[in-house]
């Protein structure tokens, strides 16, 4: 199975936005957003996801990408 790739950091960069102004207008903790930049975690709630959407003025595809390759 493939497997979803984030690509905050990407995007957040392009963006010129640092993690402590991002997680400010998202409204989550640092360390939360970090870890989804990072890619450690296994969910995130679509509220976050808009929030992090509408703070980057960008779309969900633009963070999220499927690697279909095997693991």
């Amino acid at each position: 199975m493939g497997q979803i790739i984030l690509r905050l950091d990407r995007v957040m960069a392009d963006r010129k936005m640092s993690l402590n102004a991002l997680a400010e207008r998202v409204g989550i903790a640092n360390v939360n957003l970090s870890k989804i930049k990072t890619g450690k975690i296994s969910a995130i709630r679509f509220s976050t996801l808009c929030a992090i959407c509408e703070a980057l003025a960008c779309q969900p595809g633009d963070l999220l990408e499927y690697d279909a390759r095997e693991l």
